[in-house]
């Protein structure tokens, strides 16, 4: 007994002695972490969206950015590019001039995600973007800007979705005015507003709403009021006024007030000034006076 005793004894103790020694590391590691060597459009970025806005513009594939309940795809490199230059120049560029760096530095949100297709929706329409926490904004269907860029329907696509967002983003900095939901307060349609009758410009139009989703609700409605009235020219308004008709036309002035006036005195803004730029800036894209592919840093 006492034999065996001293054997386990001494097993256990030249484990230990084992265990104690010293063992030489490999000082590799086995994690492998992936990385991207930056290419011209990531410098273009970097100096022109991150080190003066911080804002970061994320056009490589990232499922994660999106919700899983929809499709997407990868943007296209070259058009990712289109998409960049005319986000910078249609909306960074335009508040600069009317509001000055600071605002845009302040208030613009601080991410952009590129996805290739459009998200189709169950009700026929699709989605062009989305916003989510005043920090970052969405945009799909990049895969088509150049058809968008050469068939002039800019004032329908992208942009439009990028300050119709921003007013969301201004409201939650600076309390939205309630007096705009009272102006047609009982008239707001929710998500029938893509259905008939809501969806005919000569129905929503006659009731006091400049877009068909402007009826979904008080906020969406001042959001389409900013999107619309800075994308078109004072032709194209007043021929929607003239279509609002007696009615209409009263109520959709009445919001376009409230709006101007809240830019005004909470961000020191023009919104008449902030159209003028926009809409010199869409005639300079339509006539291929702005080179939106160059990665040129100066």
């Amino acid at each position: 007994m006492k034999k065996i005793n001293i054997i386990i004894i001494s097993v256990a103790a030249a484990l230990l002695l084992a265990g104690c020694q010293k063992e030489t590391l490999n000082p590799e590691s086995v994690i492998v972490m992936d990385t991207e060597v930056k290419n011209d459009f990531d410098r273009w970025l970097e100096m022109n969206y991150l080190i003066p806005y911080n804002i970061e513009v994320k056009y490589r594939y990232d499922v994660t950015e999106a919700s899983y309940s929809v499709y997407t795809i990868p943007a296209d490199y070259d058009k990712s590019v289109m998409l960049a230059h005319l986000v910078k120049n249609l909306c960074i560029d335009a508040y600069d001039e009317c509001a000055g760096i600071r605002f845009t530095q302040s208030y613009f949100p601080k991410m952009f995600v590129f996805y290739g297709e459009w998200v189709f929706n169950s009700n026929g329409t699709y989605t062009r973007g989305s916003a989510e926490g005043g920090k970052k904004i969405i945009l799909y269907g990049v895969n088509h800007v150049d058809g968008v860029v050469s068939n002039n329907e800019l004032r329908t696509t992208y942009i439009p979705t990028i300050h119709h967002e921003f007013m969301h983003i201004l409201n939650q900095v600076k309390d939205f005015p309630t007096e705009f939901e009272q102006i047609t307060p009982n008239d707001y349609v929710g998500s029938s507003w893509s259905s008939s009758p809501y969806n005919s410009s000569d129905y929503y139009r006659t009731h006091g709403f400049i877009s068909t989703y402007s009826q979904m609700d008080a906020r969406e409605d001042m959001a389409e009021m900013l999107s619309q009235y800075v994308m078109y020219d004072q032709t194209w308004w007043d021929a929607a006024m003239a279509q609002a008709g007696e009615v209409g036309a009263p109520l959709i002035g009445a919001k376009l007030d409230v709006m101007k006036t809240y830019m005004k005195d909470n961000f020191n803004i023009d919104l008449d000034q902030l159209r003028a730029s926009i809409q010199r800036r869409l005639a300079d894209i339509a006539a291929g006076k702005t080179d939106l592919t160059s990665l040129d840093i100066d």
